[in-house]
């Protein structure tokens, strides 16, 4: 079901996703958090859909802020906001309000969204492009538990990467971070049957591949050792190399989405390492809503040094 609003307010949008509720008889009880997701309308469509998605596993209510760039005087002056409002097999396990913001009204959006929050639900925020300097001190973002960033979205990510650790707030995260759990959890596994001393590291990506810096970090934070940073020809992680006193551990992945793993005295066995799809990604960021320490040690490239 769809309900759409022109030139509207929080107070309409809130009445209608209560119609919509009672026209199909869904409740909203059944919803455990409130998605925002601020964006362009060049990547609404995929952002709403990756959201939706993760609304099966998560039943959430997504409020998706569009705000809309002024093209006439008239827009430049004049405030407006519309709407529209989906429910039931329209928007995924939850409810949707797709707001447009226009003038001044883009400038406030937080003023628009806090109405519409669940009540006593928890609050993510996730910014699919264009995220501001400091997430945490946003307007949106402060009335947020976790605030999801994604590097993958800008030009110079590790420049970027760098400012982020002069703001960096419990709460925060970032999908490049959220793309390396297949590979930590492969590296985490392979030490434990080595039971080897780590003594060198590299990590092999493409040029300025956040993931692969983050990773890097995150090694020699954990490890206590120097890792190299090593060019290849992508896509994004291709392998990761930990040296030993026995031989080398290798993760090995240089296209498609199966990876060898080579322990000491071991032969080769493969492993599915495949690059996932958004939704997956926002759907593993919902599954905890604390602060992510090790997203904290891998930014900051410090912390304990012990095995990963």
């Amino acid at each position: 079901m769809k309900i759409d609003l022109t030139d509207t307010t929080a107070g309409e949008i809130n009445n209608a996703l209560v119609r919509g509720r009672r026209a199909i008889g869904t409740p909203a009880v059944g919803m455990v958090l409130t998605m925002v997701i601020v964006t362009d309308e060049e990547n609404a469509y995929d952002s709403l859909k990756a959201a939706e998605d993760a609304s099966r596993e998560h039943p959430s209510r997504t409020l998706l802020v569009v705000r809309r760039h002024a093209r006439t005087l008239r827009d430049r002056t004049h405030s407006r906001l519309d709407a529209e409002v989906r429910v039931g097999s329209e928007a995924g396990t939850g409810e949707t309000a797709v707001l447009r913001t226009y003038g001044e009204v883009s400038e406030h959006a937080d003023s628009v969204v806090l109405p519409l929050l669940l009540p006593d639900a928890p609050v993510v925020v996730w910014w699919p492009v264009d995220a501001p300097e400091n997430p945490a001190q946003d307007p949106l973002g402060r009335l947020a538990q976790r605030r999801i960033t994604d590097l993958y979205a800008v030009e110079r990510p590790l420049e970027i990467l760098q400012a982020r650790v002069r703001t960096y707030a419990p709460g925060d995260t970032d999908l490049a971070w959220t793309r390396l759990t297949p590979w930590r959890s492969m590296l985490a596994a392979a030490l434990d049957q080595a039971r080897v001393r780590v003594t060198s590291a590299a990590v092999e990506a493409e040029a300025e591949n956040p993931s692969a810096e983050l990773l890097a970090r995150w090694l020699e934070a954990r490890l206590g050792v120097r890792t190299d940073r090593v060019v290849s020809g992508g896509p994004v992680v291709t392998a990761v190399r930990l040296g030993t006193d026995n031989g080398e551990i290798v993760i090995d992945r240089p296209e498609g989405p199966l990876a060898t793993l080579t322990l000491p005295g071991q032969p080769p066995r493969t492993l599915a390492l495949k690059v996932r799809p958004l939704s997956e990604l926002i759907a593993e960021e919902l599954r905890r809503l604390d602060a992510d320490e090790m997203y904290a040690v891998a930014l900051r490239g410090e912390g304990a040094k012990e095995t990963v």
